[in-house]
């Protein structure tokens, strides 16, 4: 309720008094956003050791950069980044021994790094480059065409694409794509976003226009579907997957290209579970499903018998708690993710789905991507964990034999650091892992700085993962944890639904209940312990901190949902009505109210150190969210604890943000919790080096 200027808790949520910051080109919305990064910029870079944070960030993001790569025709394409690189080059080679050459470099689209290299395909014969650009990290992409032989590129220019990849015909004739049409009301980045239908772009070796582009599949009887599009390695077929919101559902479509007349037809489109199409032999096609299968299985479905009773198991689903988390066809071997407790293993099988070997793995970790062809032996793995750099690994399927193909050298020591899983109990008793990650010979005195990170929402697992930014965190003496909490993938469809919708609270919970575990083990304490997550991880922390602002010291929410009586009206929002609910049905309001971070600011309360970190041009998640939350909580604060928000200018919600920046943004979120986390006065400390509390 507002009273006056003063907000008085939940209870009248329609008082929107900061709504006024959801426009985000108003002049007022502008001098807002200006003098909050000004007050946050006087606080941050008066921190003493934020500029030796900094420079050791820097030297840590210095090495080489790596991605899996991929054959087309004659040439191998993959991406390289030398370290400080703002944006990763796409580089070409036809020796994977010999030195590249630079196929794509994104740096010289723009001074500052903020235009990025959004998507890229290769036509199946490698003769041509589809890639997408996108500015100051919007979700809006520009398709363009380049000659990968010449790297000359084509006057063809698709803009107005939108959570898309492409998909080359086989013929060369053209590309696949995803988008909308384009927008009229001026509002590119906060306008929502309805009618996704595919298109085919046809090469045209001029300045024809795009708008020529033909609609291949779109469906104006269900505005909130999405699209993606795909072909099949034989050139035979076109897929297309629809998906509503972040539903784990989904529907497949097939076109007979070799046929030229032949319509979309529907095929698995029950919308009962998840479908993902691997490989095919003619007209029999190898699905990836959790359908009868909550932690997955892979079969044989034939084009003509989509009903389940006609399916061949192929690779069934395991029969304790490992999830089938991907699959790929390589010569006449399947080679399978498995995860199991939020780390993972990888598996060669038969093609009648028998467990042949398990590819060896350098230590707990997992895959971040990998490269797999049918016509070919070789797989590689890009395999990363918390104090492992990532690497690129090579399999050779029908020798068994794995080598490292390229292992980065990162300035630091990893025989210095050790990683634990836990496993705690949440509030119901449900058993949630934990990865602890620190340096050796921690003593655990409830006085150790700690950086407590989580997700918990659609369908996405946390695994473990290399980041410089950790390594600079931990060599100062902080502790790093990630906890799997439900809502997530890690277990499953029914880890996911245990998290989701009603469950939502669950999340919450379970991250407490991390929070709680790390100080009943005297890892840290309250005034040592800090929360962050983004994007629904800064849902995750707004929940948290405002129905438990006396369990944490700091507090990091970036780009998160933080309204969630509104979250449906911005963008793509509407999306996540299948993991939040929907905020005009009455029911699902009432649950959304008890946990949305603005709605539970309470006036007279002492919140945790808090720095919000939102960017001008996130389409994704509005800044407003951001915004809205942080005038409110500055107004309710108690306590002495600063309240800070830190709003990056041409930049969005993540994807693409160039190394600079990343760095910047690291430094800033490291000396913030350095500053507010410092170790309380004692006798062998001066009381000016070690401030508890901190006024602006």
């Amino acid at each position: 309720m507002v009273q006056g200027s003063r907000v008085q808790g939940p209870g009248f949520p329609d008082e929107d008094p900061f709504r006024w910051l959801e426009d985000p080109d108003s002049p007022e919305t502008q001098a807002w956003v200006a003098a909050q990064n000004e007050r946050a910029h006087a606080f941050l870079s008066a921190i003493p050791h934020r500029d030796e944070i900094k420079q050791r960030l820097t030297e840590l993001w210095n090495y080489e950069r790596v991605g899996p790569p991929s054959r087309h025709g004659e040439w191998w394409v993959f991406s390289r980044n030398d370290g400080l690189q703002n944006q990763p080059v796409i580089v070409k080679t036809r020796d994977l021994e010999a030195d590249p050459e630079v196929l794509l470099d994104p740096n010289l689209w723009s001074a500052d790094g903020t235009v990025a290299l959004a998507g890229m395909c290769v036509s199946e014969d490698g003769r041509y480059l589809a890639y997408a650009m996108s500015e100051s990290g919007s979700d809006w992409m520009t398709w363009r065409v380049r000659e990968v032989a010449t790297g000359a590129d084509l006057p063809d220019e698709v803009p107005w694409s939108k959570f898309s990849g492409a998909a080359w015909a086989h013929d060369n004739s053209g590309f696949y794509y995803s988008g909308y049409a384009p927008p009229t009301d001026g509002r590119h980045f906060t306008a929502t976003n309805h009618h996704h239908r595919v298109m085919f772009h046809e090469l045209r070796h001029s300045g024809t226009s795009e708008l020529q582009d033909r609609v291949v599949f779109d469906s104006a009887a269900n505005p909130d579907w999405l699209f993606s599009a795909d072909v099949t390695d034989d050139g035979r077929y076109l897929l297309i997957t629809q998906s509503q919101g972040t539903h784990r559902e989904n529907r497949v479509f097939v076109q007979d290209l070799h046929e030229p007349s032949a319509a979309v037809q529907p095929w698995l489109t029950t919308g009962d579970a998840a479908y993902s199409v691997i490989a095919n032999d003619g007209d029999v096609f190898y699905v990836l499903t959790d359908q009868a299968a909550p932690r997955s299985r892979l079969v044989a479905i034939r084009l003509d018998a989509p009903e389940p009773a006609e399916w061949t198991e192929i690779i069934p689903q395991d029969p304790g708690a490992e999830v089938l988390a991907s699959v790929a066809r390589v010569g006449d071997r399947w080679i399978a993710i498995w995860r199991t407790d939020a780390h993972e293993r990888v598996r060669i099988h038969t093609l009648d789905g028998t467990r042949q070997s398990d590819v060896p793995l350098p230590t707990l970790g997992a895959i971040v991507s990998w490269s797999a062809r049918r016509d070919s032996d070789d797989v590689f793995l890009q395999f990363s964990s918390f104090t492992y750099p990532t690497t690129i690994l090579r399999h050779q399927v029908a020798t068994g034999e794995t080598s490292v193909w390229r292992q980065p050298r990162v300035a630091f020591s990893p025989d210095s650091f050790e990683t634990t899983q836990v496993f705690y109990p949440s509030k119901d008793g449900t058993r949630i892992p934990a990865f602890v990650v620190h340096r050796r010979g921690l003593v655990k005195d409830g006085r150790n700085r700690t950086y407590l990170y989580g997700y918990g929402g659609f369908d996405i697992s946390l695994t473990p993962a290399f980041s410089p930014a950790l390594i600079a965190w931990m060599e100062r003496g902080g502790i790093f944890v990630q906890a799997n909490l439900r809502g997530g993938g890690e277990y499953g469809q029914a880890w996911h639904d245990a998290g989701r919708l009603r469950n939502k609270q669950n999340v919450f919970d379970d991250f407490i209940a991390a929070a709680e575990y790390l100080v009943r083990e005297r890892y840290t304490s309250t005034p040592f312990l800090a929360i962050g997550g983004g994007s629904n991880g800064g849902l995750l922390v707004g929940a948290c901190m405002t129905q438990r602002p006396d369990l944490f010291g700091a507090a990091v929410p970036a780009v998160g949902v933080l309204d969630m009586l509104r979250f449906h009206l911005f963008t793509i929002g509407w999306a996540w009505v299948s993991d939040y609910g929907n905020p005009d049905d009455p029911a699902d309001r009432e649950v959304l109210l008890r946990y949305s971070p603005l709605h539970n600011i309470r006036p007279g309360t002492a919140y945790p150190a808090t720095l919000v970190i939102t960017a001008d041009h996130d389409d994704r998640v509005a800044p407003a969210h951001s915004h809205k939350f942080t005038a409110t909580l500055q107004l309710a604060q108690a306590g002495d604890a600063p309240i800070l928000t830190r709003v990056d200018v041409r930049a969005g919600h993540g994807a693409g943000k160039p190394t600079t920046k990343l760095i910047e943004e690291k430094a800033d979120v490291w000396a913030f919790l350095e500053r507010v986390l410092t170790p309380a006065p004692s006798p062998s400390m001066p009381a000016e080096s070690a401030p508890r509390s901190v006024s602006l």
